[in-house]
């Protein structure tokens, strides 16, 4: 961990004294992940600041993380087992997205598509009020680095046909199954 040194001159002594401290911004960019593993694979999950930033899988990540449970992910953890369970509809959890405002905007659509529905990339761009945008919202999509919390499964070609996913379409395919098939109970 880098550090920085403090000089004290003590002018009686003509002595020099250091104190070491942590450098506050490297302390609070640290990100801590706890993988599970899960019905459709390993599953990381990434907090930095109290805060959701990221979902991996099998390990994709070149972020420096330290593996540490803390009461967030271990949250989380039971949040997304639950969803993976049929047993939980939406997730309560604070996330941090870091992209643009455009982007923003899309997630924050996503995470409006109820449970077990989805919506079209059309949709979503007449939602966030920008119509010509349908292939900006694929973009903002894509670059979704909190799958399944923010719900871009959610979202399928105008021709109801699925349509790109960063996990692949067979997990795309599954967690549409798993919503259809459990939607009519809202537990939590």
């Amino acid at each position: 961990m880098r550090c920085f040194f403090i000089l004290v001159f003590l002018l009686k002594k003509r002595k020099v004294s250091c104190k070491i401290r942590p450098d506050k911004e490297v302390v609070n960019k640290l990100k801590y992940v706890k993988y599970l593993n899960s019905k459709i694979g390993e599953i990381g999950i990434v907090e930095e600041n109290g805060q959701i930033i990221r979902i991996l899988w099998d390990k994709d990540t070149k972020e420096e993380v330290i593996q540490k449970d803390t009461k967030l992910l271990e949250e989380a953890s039971k949040q997304i087992e639950e969803y993976l369970d049929g047993k939980r509809t939406k997730f309560e959890l604070p996330l941090k997205l870091n992209g643009t405002e455009f982007m923003k905007k899309v997630w924050k659509a996503l995470q409006e598509i109820p449970y077990g529905e989805t919506r079209t990339y059309k949709q979503i761009a007449e939602k966030i009020g920008n119509t010509k945008a349908v292939r900006a919202v694929g973009m903002a999509n894509n670059k979704n680095k909190i799958p399944i919390i923010i719900p871009c499964h959610r979202v399928i070609g105008s021709n109801g046909k699925l349509i790109g996913y960063a996990l692949g379409l067979d997990k795309k395919q599954w967690l549409l199954d798993l919503e259809k098939n459990n939607e009519k109970e809202e537990l939590f």
